[in-house]
């Protein structure tokens, strides 16, 4: 049997990925589930997180987001039986690299699939699935009649946060990279409330926001990085989508939440001070905030079920064709160098 691990010799240096066979694997423990592997999405590593929280190794596994088949369980297992069919995302500590045909899995990290779901499907959406819930119902508390902005929403995070927004009776407003997103974004059903190109650098995002709320602001805010304030990063064609943070604090209305996903977002006092007289919040998305910390087990498993239950209904353009094992390695080489702008999936 094969599995896919990533390999860093040096700080700095390109990750490359390997095929390593592997070995029997070792006896079901008491919690553990044995799994056969249908899908496995495949996710960018992220080597700086793991070397912080001392979890770096010469091999890192590659691929958490599975979903598959019970194939048997443990003494103790209480929630799963043979031939349930399962989805889950493996722990940051995990040992099993999820781009395997058969791999063991603590019972705690998966829930029942969905019948209606593919098995790609279920496994390229539910790591998007989990980030947006949290930002949605943990980091703002979404409800009927707010207007969220997500940025980037042709993003396969993008378009989970607008489904999972709109479910809830939010009025969302969206930024396109390209026209080929813009479009995108405009054929989405539920409409969104107006859809902001910014592929020109032309359209003044917190104008139009505040032209749509007539003045008073959006309520939530997904951003999807910001500009940073320095030559270096102001050169990227990325960063020329993004927006500053000065922009996203001048949309953001009374008691707004500002969503971040800029881990190294620095504040100067103006900023602060604009923040407090809004009364509005900033908070930072960690999608593996879960995984960190076990005393949270149990509102995990219960966004993990509930995102297993609402994504069925809003099938995800996002995910690109399923890929055969054997174009693994090179698909994950694209992934990690962010070059793949939708999900990329292994399907066994």
């Amino acid at each position: 049997m094969k599995a896919l691990y990533g390999q860093q010799n040096s700080p700095g240096e390109e990750m490359t990925f390997v095929f390593q066979e592997r070995e029997n694997l070792p006896a079901t423990r008491d919690h553990d589930v044995k799994v056969q592997v249908r899908a496995c999405a495949l996710s960018w590593m992220d080597t700086k997180l793991l070397s912080e929280i001392k979890l770096k190794k010469e091999l890192l596994p590659v691929g958490r987001e599975i979903s598959g088949v019970v194939l048997e369980v443990g003494s103790k297992v209480t929630f799963f039986q043979p031939d349930d069919e399962v989805v889950g995302i493996l722990p940051l500590d995990s040992e099993e690299s999820g781009v395997c045909e058969v791999i063991l899995v603590h019972e705690h990290y998966l829930v029942r699939k969905p019948e209606k779901v593919c098995w790609a499907e279920a496994a390229g959406t539910v790591r998007d699935g989990v980030r947006a819930y949290t930002a949605l119902h943990y980091l703002s508390q979404v409800s009927p009649g707010k207007t969220v902005l997500v940025m980037d929403g042709a993003s396969p995070f993008g378009t989970i946060a607008i489904q999972l927004a709109q479910h809830r009776g939010a009025k969302v407003i969206s930024t396109a990279h390209s026209l080929e997103d813009k479009q995108y974004l405009e054929r989405l059903r539920p409409s969104l409330a107006r859809v902001i190109d910014v592929s020109h650098g032309k359209r003044d995002v917190a104008e139009s926001c505040l032209e749509e709320t007539g003045g008073l602001g959006v309520d939530i805010v997904l951003d999807a990085g910001v500009k940073l304030y320095n030559a270096e990063d102001e050169s990227t064609s990325k960063s020329q989508l993004l927006p500053h943070k000065h922009d996203i604090i001048t949309l953001l209305g009374v008691g707004g939440h500002w969503i971040t996903m800029e881990k190294n977002l620095q504040l100067d006092p103006p900023d602060s001070h604009s923040l407090f007289l809004k009364g509005a919040t900033v908070s930072f998305l960690n999608d593996e905030i879960w995984n960190l910390s076990n005393v949270q087990q149990g509102k995990y498993l219960d966004i993990l079920l509930v995102v297993s239950g609402i994504l069925p209904a809003h099938r995800s353009e996002n995910l690109d064709e399923p890929i055969p094992l054997y174009e693994a390695k090179v698909s994950m080489e694209i992934v990690q160098k962010n070059q793949a702008r939708k999900r990329q999936v292994i399907q066994f």
